[in-house]
């Protein structure tokens, strides 16, 4: 139960109060004043018929103007606020005692630790925190606030301390103890970019395979350049990241980038959005080309691009002019062009889904973004990054990867690539059970093979069916390849004729 005492601060007045509880024999377990006109009081809870025979007492009492319940005292405010704040912290904090003992210590610095509250409560930060004696600098006089490198276990931290004084009686003060913050070097980097307004594109990019390195160094001279560039690779591999630093790191990057999404655009008006419309000599929208004067534009799944509109873009990329839709006045376009696709844009031109002329138009500078499968080494990298952006994001406690999620995460196919580790990670972390580490479970991953794809854990059917499904998707993706079905059958080490049945008895053509 509390109350609020609205009323007038005087001497004896909390005395009184006292006075009426005890008459109702009522044991007060926190009183708090404030400067404002108003006494909490808190005990424990009471019959109603006690409560309507108290309330009337304490609006008797001298200086008191009204009394009411409420549903919790200003301490206990301060108190939850002070312990969701540093819940949702993402750093470890910890409080001291002026022993260098600790008092406080969030769920983050628990999760560093890997141990309990109750088995780092009143123990020396010492036993933990390495490269810095903490009751020592206590000692000194005065103690000041101090930035140190410091160890636990085989990880380093920036430890940022602040000693807690109270005041004193005789205007000084009292030390009570310290707060201290550690902060991970990748936390600190964040930090100072942020502060410095210096991170461009590519430093978003995590790389620590030699394969992506050798891509970054590519990408970071071809972004110099106003030449077209193709970026290829499977889906979820970063293109769309990689066009994006592209625009950053050139000079360009002070102009709009736009990215357009050409499979989503329908036939019938991707013309129009892409070039504009005029209609009776007046312009009646303007295209995204128009759009991005002075920078880049993103032209993503370009294979899915409509035949029409791949004519005015390769005449776009020939004379750096277009007509808008519905007009003859000529438009110059002041655009670099970037496009990704994962498709293979060669095959597409032999079967003629694709124009050749605009492949070798868009085709002059290009890389490959590799698969996750081809960047293993990056895995667990990526995992921990997305793991702190979005623990600090959804203000949860960062957590560890239990050893049998890494090796885990480290064997996985990842079919949708960095995309699909991202996503994983999103929804582990927004279901958070309250459980110290990261597992497999949380992940909620489906079983993918490569080769076959996704399946049930229990997979139905048999071995020679998986064979000849296995069989025709590799056909599939190799006939288009090759002019006749002699040289498949060639690259394959089998006969003519045996290459000829199966492709009819799959039902495979160049066309399809």
């Amino acid at each position: 139960m509390r109350l609020e005492v609205s009323c007038i601060d005087r001497v004896g007045l909390a005395k009184d109060i006292l006075v009426v509880l005890e008459k109702h024999g009522i044991n007060l377990i926190a009183i708090d004043a404030s400067n404002k006109g108003f006494l909490f009081l808190q005990f424990a809870e009471i019959s109603f018929e006690t409560l309507r025979e108290l309330m009337p007492q304490i609006r008797k009492v001298e200086s008191v103007h009204d009394v009411r319940t409420v549903s919790f005292m200003p301490s206990e405010q301060e108190h939850y606020a002070l312990k969701t704040l540093l819940k949702t912290l993402p750093d470890s904090v910890f409080s001291t005692d002026a022993k260098g003992r600790v008092r406080i210590a969030n769920e983050s610095a628990l999760l560093t630790l890997g141990m309990a509250e109750h088995e780092v409560v009143g123990e020396s930060l010492n036993h933990w925190v390495q490269g810095f004696n903490f009751a020592r600098w206590m000692s000194e006089i005065p103690v000041l606030a101090q930035a140190t490198r410091v160890q636990i276990n085989s990880n380093e931290y920036l430890a940022e301390m602040l000693p807690i004084y109270l005041p004193d009686d005789d205007d000084k003060t009292i030390l009570a103890g310290a707060v201290i913050s550690l902060k991970s070097p990748a936390r600190v980097g964040k930090q100072f970019n942020a502060l410095q307004n210096q991170t461009t594109g590519f430093d978003n990019v995590l790389a620590v395979s030699d394969k992506m390195k050798d891509i970054l160094k590519q990408a970071k001279r071809m972004a110099q350049l106003d030449a077209p560039l193709l970026i290829t690779g499977e889906t979820g591999t970063g293109k769309e990241l990689m066009a994006r630093a592209s625009h950053d790191a050139s000079m360009r990057r002070e102009h709009p980038f736009i990215a357009i999404n050409c499979a989503a655009l329908p036939d019938s008006v991707a013309e129009e959005e892409l070039f504009g419309f005029v209609s009776n000599g007046t312009v009646v929208k303007r295209g995204l080309f128009e759009e991005a004067k002075g920078g880049t534009v993103f032209l993503d799944e370009i294979a899915e691009m409509s035949k029409a509109a791949q004519v005015k873009l390769l005449r776009l990329l020939q004379d750096g002019t277009f007509r808008r839709i519905g007009g003859d006045e000529e438009v110059r376009a002041d655009v670099r062009i970037i496009c990704s696709t994962q498709k293979h844009l060669a095959e597409l031109c032999q079967a003629g889904e694709f124009r050749e002329d605009l492949y070798y138009r868009i085709h002059v500078l290009s890389y490959h973004m590799p698969s996750l499968r081809e960047r293993r080494v990056d895995v667990l990298p990526l995992t921990e990054m997305f793991l702190e952006h979005y623990s600090q994001q959804l203000s949860s406690p960062l957590r560890r990867i239990s050893a049998t999620c890494r090796d885990y995460l480290f064997t996985y196919a990842w079919p949708g690539n960095v995309r699909q580790l991202k996503n994983a990670i999103f929804r582990a972390v927004s279901m958070w059970d309250g459980s110290t580490e990261l597992t497999v479970e949380q992940l909620k991953l489906p079983s993918y093979a490569e080769g076959f794809g996704y399946f049930d854990e229990e997979f139905e059917g048999t071995l020679d069916e998986a064979m000849k499904e296995y069989e025709a998707g590799l056909l599939r993706r190799l006939y288009p390849a090759y002019p006749s079905t002699r040289q498949l059958a060639k690259k394959l080490g089998v006969s003519h004729t045996a290459i000829a049945n199966k492709l009819r008895d799959y039902n495979i053509s160049k066309k399809k």
